[in-house]
């Protein structure tokens, strides 16, 4: 089964541009330096794509079992993620500290991703994120709980309820063709743009809601069959169908996500057949074609941040909130001298962060997990090629 290389670089610049959406608007820098950086959402969307491709792997290589599979992702993701979130609720009574940022605007972005003041529903807003279940609750029942206390992990919520929902399917069925799983997710999402459009006031949910994000999902099943060898046309048919889904829910801009994931994926393709000898004139000329990417994103830079990404995903928005407030204070409403130490400063020290979480954390968990999980291949039948799913270490 092919390494996936030019993802694990993916997963690095992704993280990284997450981490440069997030400080970007707090910089007392003019708005054409910052535009490039305001689509943290749509990096978000490509990585659930790259989960469902590896999550597909992942529950084959537990044989289709639920339970295994699940308590493997329990391992996986929670060690880091609770010790975060600890973090985030230690900073969820600081202030903002917009009073010292002058230059941040009444209708700044920056405005809407530090949270600030303890929640008045803090009680089940911590519990639903203990749980990783605040994505689940409309507007009217919860309403912000989505994003209290740490915004980033909308996301995991997101996540969750992917493994859940694809251990419940496993369970019902088995193993077998992901095709039938690509057009369930694609069902999903078409249901949820009919809920957005016919639910009463605030019984919308938001974007943390499994079936409001479910055809990028779709999108990273049917790239397993894709990276794999399969036949182009069967991921271009499921493109063509998440474009249509993307457009109607949010117009032009929604289709950077899937295109920019397609684009990797025919990177990956390309990479993959060039490393196996592919000799067909269109072989030898994707490889080409893809030569310079493939190469940045199998970088060992790349590679390392691609390791780091999760750690550095969750743990940058509330070390920089306590980096900018202790800016703030000293640069005493000088957005220059504040933007001077800012960008060095809340780019290296999440790095740095994420560095430590991983060491001290994510490895031995993953190494855990490593030794607890044993391959059971008897329950269902593997993967048929082309279309079998392909690997990321998530």
């Amino acid at each position: 089964m092919r390494r996936l290389d030019c993802l694990d670089g993916l997963r690095g610049g992704l993280a990284v541009y997450v981490l440069l959406s997030h400080l970007m608007p707090f910089a007392a820098l003019p708005g054409w330096a910052q535009a490039p950086f305001a689509h943290g959402e749509a990096a978000v969307d490509v990585f659930f794509a790259l989960s469902g491709l590896v999550i597909l792997r992942s529950l084959d290589r537990f044989g289709w079992q639920p339970a295994p599979f699940l308590r493997a992702r329990v391992r996986r993701i929670f060690p880091v993620y609770l010790a975060v979130l600890a973090l985030a609720v230690l900073v969820q009574p600081l202030p903002r500290g917009f009073a010292h940022m002058p230059w941040i605007g009444a209708s700044s972005p920056a405005r809407a991703i530090w949270s600030g003041g303890w929640p008045a529903s803090w009680a089940p807003g911590i519990l639903a994120h203990l749980t990783m279940t605040h994505g689940l609750f409309p507007h009217a029942v919860l309403p912000g709980v989505w994003v209290s206390f740490l915004g980033a992990a909308w996301s995991l919520s997101t996540e969750w309820q992917f493994y859940a929902v694809l251990a419940a399917l496993a369970a019902v069925r088995g193993g077998g063709d992901p095709a039938w799983l690509v057009r369930g997710f694609l069902v999903l999402s078409a249901a949820a743009l009919a809920w957005g459009a016919l639910a009463p006031p605030g019984w919308g949910f938001s974007r943390a809601f499994l079936p409001n994000k479910a055809q990028y999902f779709a999108l990273g099943l049917a790239g397993a069959g894709l990276v794999s060898g399969g036949a182009p046309r069967r991921y271009l048919a499921v493109l063509g169908g998440v474009l249509v889904l993307c457009l109607v829910q949010g117009g032009a801009g929604k289709l950077a996500a899937p295109l920019v994931w397609s684009a990797c994926l025919a990177i990956q393709r390309a990479a993959g057949d060039a490393a196996e000898g592919g000799t067909g004139g269109s072989a030898r000329w994707l490889a080409r074609a893809a030569g310079v990417p493939a190469g940045l994103l199998r970088s060992r830079p790349m590679q390392a941040l691609g390791g780091l990404s999760y750690c550095l995903y969750l743990v940058n928005e509330p070390v920089q909130k306590l980096l900018g407030l202790a800016l703030a204070a000293w640069a005493g409403g000088n957005g220059a001298r504040f933007t001077l130490l800012w960008l060095p400063g809340a780019t290296l020290l999440p790095l740095a962060c994420a560095w430590a979480l991983h060491a001290a954390i994510e490895q031995p968990a993953i190494r855990r997990g490593r030794h607890d999980a044993t391959p059971r291949r008897t329950a269902a039948p593997p993967l048929p090629a082309p279309p079998t799913a392909v690997s990321r270490s998530a």
